[in-house]
């Protein structure tokens, strides 16, 4: 059936794209079972967990969801025998809940809590007390008998102050616990300190690191980290005696590739030891592979369907469990035994139908600071084609973060647009996670530049291959994506249309408005205010929105405290003084990302609206 690009009729609906697009957040072994985390898009995005039984094993109303550092993870874990812990996404205390029985509060009211952590039967847990002047974050370890929600003295405290925490990892004879430090003034994965101490608190030792990640004991003198001296994120073991290091840390990896990833979340685990002594770790350049390191260092990569943002999430024996995205399946958990090489999906995983969702292509670009990497994915729909010698509107996809990347995932919400005769185009622009620091730091002062003109370059190359309508190339992204597409469309020439959910309009405007943990971020991607104001000014999408002369349609959630809704709400007040065609909607209840059902099939049946009226095709829906 010949009909135009983007008319292609498709059985992606947006209804079935918000059902199918569950998120999973991470997995445990618990006894014979395995549960995992996963949201529910028609519960308001609520948080469950799941267990391979079928059962539900948190019911409604209640969702594990943490707010610690505004991004949250690890709301949750659980012992052997079936009872769960997790931080209700309400009032974001800690809950006990045991079989059969009712959640009991852990922890008073107040302060929010995330990256629970069981260790020998002991409940660890980074806190946040925002209600305080300044604000302050520690490390504790809440008893799981209750009698610290009504007796706050009853939570230990190992560590507190004003900077930020992560990863607490208890030593196996229990005398010391480990942890990751940050100032705030640096992003953790600018700079981040390894700490060690003595439980009874009366000795501290920082080791020196240049961004540690996820410590974890392998016997009473010896922990591994991750770090990245090298530019790659690499595994690293310190051998102590007590807490003196005997001498150097020995480097395990040396790979071109990463063992970790921007620590936005406290869930996600890059690695994991066996007992055995054996390893399994991600690394990530661009995709995701996982492999296992032998005792005598030797390494094997493990086949499995998952290569993206995977998170390994526990070990049993010779089983680990793996969470992630995939190239060829639906996001999904799976069980790896390493002896046996089976792999048992365990929850979603479901294999893509490559006739509708072709993997993706990385591609390369040459840009003015250097390579740029994406993934393109081309309109697929083995019912329909286009008239010989049309090319294809496409969209350009813009990471939020921006310290963070894609990896060519199979997604329902991308083929939404592909089966329908719409390509996308994935940037991982300069400034994004995947490919080492060097990549990373190519943003360094350069917000509003570099990731501009990497987004251009990305968008002209698939024209100049004959691949794309150079005339019909729209650009979307959300939040730190949003910013670059309102800064693209300021500099003009390359985008028909741009579409930006929650994206930042005004620089000056974000940092009167950043949480704790973005504080200083934007120092770091601009300049330091008050002397880089002036910059500040001339980077903002508002300053020049009178160059903006393409349409634009804006979506934001009416709670979001990260990029609240005056930012959308000014470059919308700006285009309609200057008589350009915008769309602006604002969705109640919805905070930094949509997790609503109903909002993530009104979001897409809107785009897909609003890019057939600019980009000149009639969408079926």
């Amino acid at each position: 059936m010949s009909m135009p690009f983007g008319s292609w009729p498709s059985p992606f609906s947006a209804a079935s794209v918000a059902a199918s697009a569950p998120r999973i957040d991470g997995a445990r072994f618990v006894g014979s079972e395995i549960w995992w985390g996963e949201s529910v898009p028609a519960e308001g995005g609520r948080v469950t967990v799941r267990s391979s039984t079928g059962a539900e094993i948190l019911p409604a109303p209640w969702s594990a969801r943490s707010r610690v550092h505004e991004y949250g993870g690890g709301a949750w874990t659980a012992d052997a025998d079936g009872t769960l812990f997790f931080v209700d996404g309400g009032d974001q205390r800690v809950y006990r809940l045991e079989r059969g029985g009712a959640p009991v509060a852990l922890t008073p009211p107040g302060p929010s809590h995330g990256g629970l952590r069981l260790q020998q039967g002991r409940l660890f847990a980074v806190r946040e007390d925002l209600g305080s002047e300044p604000h302050r974050r520690a490390i504790v370890e809440i008893p799981v008998d209750g009698s610290g929600a009504d007796d706050p003295a009853a939570v230990r405290v190992f560590v507190q102050g004003t900077a930020f925490f992560a990863h607490p990892a208890l030593s196996p004879d229990a005398t010391r616990i480990a942890w990751v430090e940050w100032s705030g003034v640096r992003m953790p994965w600018e700079s981040a300190i390894l700490s060690i101490a003595s439980v009874n608190g009366q000795t501290f030792a920082p080791v020196t690191t240049t961004a540690a990640l996820q410590p974890e004991w392998v016997s009473d003198t010896a922990i591994l980290y991750g770090d990245d001296p090298s530019g790659r994120w690499q595994l690293h073991c310190l051998t102590l005696d007590a807490l003196t290091p005997r001498g150097a840390p020995v480097s395990l990896t040396s790979s071109d590739a990463d063992t970790g990833y921007g620590l936005w979340v406290l869930g996600n685990r890059w690695y994991q030891p066996l007992a055995d002594g054996r390893i399994v770790a991600v690394r990530t350049n661009g995709r995701d592979e996982v492999v296992e390191i032998t005792t005598d260092g030797s390494e094997r990569r493990l086949d499995v369907p998952c290569d993206g943002h995977v998170s390994v999430d526990d070990v049993s024996g010779s089983r680990v469990l793996l969470s992630g995205n995939s190239s060829t399946t639906t996001p999904g958990v799976w069980c790896v035994d390493l002896d046996s090489g089976g792999v048992a999906t365990v929850a979603g995983g479901e294999p893509a139908d490559a006739d509708w969702m072709p993997p993706a292509t990385p591609i390369v670009v040459d840009g003015a600071h250097g390579a740029v990497h994406a993934f393109a994915y081309a309109p697929a729909n083995p019912e329909a084609s286009a008239p010989t010698g049309e090319l294809p509107p496409y969209v350009v996809f813009v990471h939020g973060g921006p310290t963070a990347h894609v990896t060519g995932a199979a997604s329902s919400a991308i083929a939404f647009y592909t089966s329908r005769g719409i390509g996308v185009l994935d940037v991982n622009y300069g400034g994004s996670t995947g490919y080492g620091r060097d990549y990373r730091e190519r943003l360094a002062g350069q917000w509003g530049v570099v990731d501009v003109d990497d987004v251009i370059a990305a968008a002209r190359g698939l024209a100049e291959a004959g691949l794309a309508d150079p005339a019909r190339i729209a650009i979307r992204g959300g939040s730190a994506g949003g910013w670059t597409v309102l800064s693209a469309l300021v500099r003009g020439g390359t985008f028909a249309a741009g579409i930006s959910r929650y994206g930042v309009a005004d620089l000056r405007m974000l940092t009167q408005h950043s949480h704790d943990f973005e504080e200083h971020y934007i120092t770091g991607l601009v300049g330091p205010l008050p002397a880089s104001e002036e910059l500040y000014i001339e980077r903002s999408p508002l300053t020049h929105a009178d160059r903006i002369d393409v349409p634009v349609l804006l979506m934001q959630g009416a709670d979001d405290r990260v990029v609240p809704p005056s930012q959308s709400e000014a470059i919308r007040d700006a285009l309609a003084k200057n008589g350009v065609d915008h769309e602006y909607v604002l969705y109640p209840g919805e905070g930094h990302g949509f997790r609503s059902g109903t909002t993530i099939v009104n979001a897409l049946e809107r785009e897909l609206a609003f890019l057939g009226r600019v980009l000149g095709f009639e969408p079926s829906l």
